[in-house]
């Protein structure tokens, strides 16, 4: 073999080797994104669950079993009562405020960290934006957090739910 076949033997070897490299590394780019994909549809499966089982209970814990007629007749603590430690225990919407649990137990998955805040709305407020308020109205708001304690694999994520009062007579 002479020079000039070595040097062209060298060059297919070194670009044999690149093309290896890049596709090992785009293959795991793919995985990586593929799994963080994972997470998200994990994540947004439990806040989803999260948010049905809240908006299965009663606007209140007085509208349980009466009729409501005015907002006054409503709750002014948002939170779960006496006895209330769990969500099974849950008996209305504002129950789940305060409510955090840490899924640490999920298989291939960092542990995911959920939290519920709910507060008063004011439909009223004007804009596209739901306005926050201290008073008591027929609207409430659940906002679901989840937050990844590898935030590598995971943005915190925030699913939002407004919950209205009404019955029909």
């Amino acid at each position: 073999m002479n020079t000039g076949q070595m040097i062209i033997t060298i060059g297919a070897m070194m670009l044999v080797t690149i093309l290896v490299l890049r596709i090992s590394s785009t293959q795991m780019t793919a995985q990586e994104s593929m799994q963080t994909s994972k997470f998200g549809i994990l994540a947004i499966s439990i806040a989803n669950s999260v948010i049905e089982q809240a908006t299965n209970k009663a606007f209140d814990e007085y509208s349980v079993n009466d009729y409501l007629t005015s907002t006054n007749q409503l709750s002014i603590f948002l939170g779960p009562g006496p006895g209330e430690d769990s969500l099974e225990a849950f008996k209305d919407f504002d129950d789940f405020n305060g409510y955090t649990k840490v899924y640490s137990n999920l298989p291939d998955s960092p542990p995911l960290q959920l939290t519920c805040v709910v507060n008063y709305v004011d439909p009223d407020a004007g804009g596209n934006q739901v306005q926050i308020t201290g008073n008591r109205t027929w609207h409430k708001m659940l906002t679901v957090t989840i937050t990844s304690a590898d935030s590598t694999k995971m943005d915190a994520l925030t699913f939002r739910k407004v919950f209205s009062y009404f019955k029909f007579i």
